[in-house]
């Protein structure tokens, strides 16, 4: 049976009303089907987390409609092994107390501190070092990442061969671990991988219907901004760090001012929902993002270093490449699928950007 999670919002929500409503889902959940595994909640931020395994969303929705009548914002299904890796349990803590009523009340928030790293792709890696050599590097990267994530406390989210998610309950350690990471990344033995970083920090469940969704696709856009070796870090995260400590390794750390994070956040989420479209040009991203080309032009190199006109075609490439990775498909139906037009085209700019054919490419995957 799937599991879900989902999200409720509740302005003064206190942890003992948390664990009565609770208590309530319990007593009807075999009447919709549902098994109540555990929940987070957060007074501070206002919100609460249910997981539950459920025959689908409507029976989420309908058993906290009986049960209490606080239908949830949202719900999304989930991996209970992610949300094991992220959050750190998929049950009641052990350790939560029973009030005189019976009520094992905690409070426990899900918010947590996700640290994101990536370097090129392997397989492009292998096609241009060979096997032996790349392997070599990815092993001493591999090792470099999981040794800090020990140290640190941290827990390995999701790892695919160019990145590992990491998640933190604290932000002090997860920007520690990065420091320690990016001492040890910055060797010119290692240059090869290209390596970046980047820290932010939100809920399982926001906007995306993937967990964490929100907060792993900016760390990733931030990761596109990294600049001089720099560990990229979202104001959310800063907040959440001491002002002396941050000041001590600001030569180590980037951090963009708030109204300039919105707007790298706008400038991704409009590739995100318009890649596929071949109509989308320059004119569209201009209207999009309610800027005239010149302001677009300016703030895009600002924030990325690249123009608006390569901020798209390389975003639409790596997308072609996710595609030829997962799915295989010709390169005609790749080249209409990632937003080009033409097949000569898009292979002409594969070539350029990643060194060798689209072809070749799937020939690295076999």
């Amino acid at each position: 049976m799937p599991i879900y999670m989902d999200v409720h919002i509740v302005p003064g929500v206190k942890s003992k009303s948390v664990a009565e409503a609770h208590q309530k889902d319990l007593h009807h959940q075999e009447e919709f089907g549902c098994n109540c595994m555990t929940y987070w909640v957060d007074e501070a931020r206002e919100s609460i987390f249910c997981l539950i395994e459920a025959p689908d969303k409507k029976a989420v929705e309908e058993m906290h409609s009986k049960a209490h009548g606080l239908v949830p914002n949202k719900v999304i299904e989930v991996n209970s092994s992610l949300v094991q890796s992220f959050l750190g349990r998929i049950y009641d803590p052990a350790d939560a107390i029973v009030s005189d009523e019976g009520l094992k009340v905690f409070g426990e928030p899900s918010f947590r501190i996700l640290l994101v790293t990536r370097i090129t792709d392997p397989n492009l890696l292998k096609h241009k070092l060979g096997n032996e050599r790349a392997d070599e590097l990815l092993n001493t990267y591999n090792t470099v990442i999981r040794k800090n994530i020990l140290q640190y406390g941290g827990r390995e989210a999701e790892h695919e061969g160019s990145s590992f998610i990491v998640s933190f309950d604290s932000a002090a350690k997860a920007v520690a671990c990065a420091l320690d990471i990016q001492k040890e990344m910055h060797n010119p033995i290692l240059s090869h991988l290209d390596f970046s970083i980047a820290i932010n920090a939100g809920e399982p469940v926001e906007n995306s219907n993937k967990l964490f969704g929100d907060t792993i696709q900016f760390a990733v856009n931030m990761c596109n901004i990294a600049k001089d070796f720099k560990i990229v870090i979202a104001s959310a995260v800063k907040e959440l760090v001491a002002k002396d400590f941050f000041q001590d390794r600001r030569k180590n750390l980037l951090s963009l001012p708030p109204q300039d994070e919105n707007l790298l956040k706008l400038l991704f989420s409009k590739l995100e929902e318009n890649w596929q479209n071949a109509d989308f040009d320059i004119t569209h991203y201009c209207k999009a993002t309610a800027m005239s080309s010149s302001q677009l032009y300016r703030k895009t190199i600002s924030l990325t270093g690249s123009s608006p006109n390569a901020l798209l075609k390389d975003f639409r490439l790596e997308k072609a490449k996710e595609l030829l990775r997962k799915q295989h498909y010709n390169i005609a139906q790749i080249t209409f699928d990632s937003g080009f037009t033409s097949a000569s085209y898009f292979t002409k700019c594969f070539k350029k950007k990643y060194g060798l054919l689209p072809m070749a490419y799937l020939d690295l995957l076999h």
